[in-house]
């Protein structure tokens, strides 16, 4: 039997939803695709996370190196930076090639959820 995943949605308890969730919309252009008491569901192309109230829980900056969740692979990941810059996404680490032939960089939300954006590069 072929095994085909259509896709994901990370699942990510966040302290306060509003604040996240704006975060993810504003700065990072990710897109509303539902939402419910105490949840919002975005997206960024395929990439896709539901966000849940847990307000009484440890935030993911809190967990350390535990808040990171996802390596996303785009298509021109310079733009992707540029547009994260100009929209005032926190920026964990600038963008640059990775000896394992990924050029990327990180952003981190005010939750400490930590998320690494990159594209495959041609490596000699």
């Amino acid at each position: 039997m072929e095994r085909k995943v259509v896709h994901t949605r990370h699942v990510l308890a966040v302290k306060d939803l509003a604040v996240e969730a704006a975060y993810y919309k504003e700065k990072l252009g990710f897109d509303l695709d539902f939402t419910a008491p105490g949840w919002e569901f975005l997206s960024f192309g395929e990439f896709k996370v539901m966000l849940g109230e847990c307000a009484d829980e440890m935030t993911a900056e809190e967990s350390g190196n535990h808040s990171w969740f996802a390596h996303a692979l785009v298509e021109n990941v310079d733009e992707v930076y540029q547009e994260f810059i100009d929209r005032g996404a926190t920026i964990l680490s600038k963008i640059e090639n990775k000896p394992w032939g990924i050029r990327e960089f990180s952003v981190v939300t005010p939750d400490g959820h930590r998320i690494t954006f990159g594209q495959v590069i041609e490596t000699s």
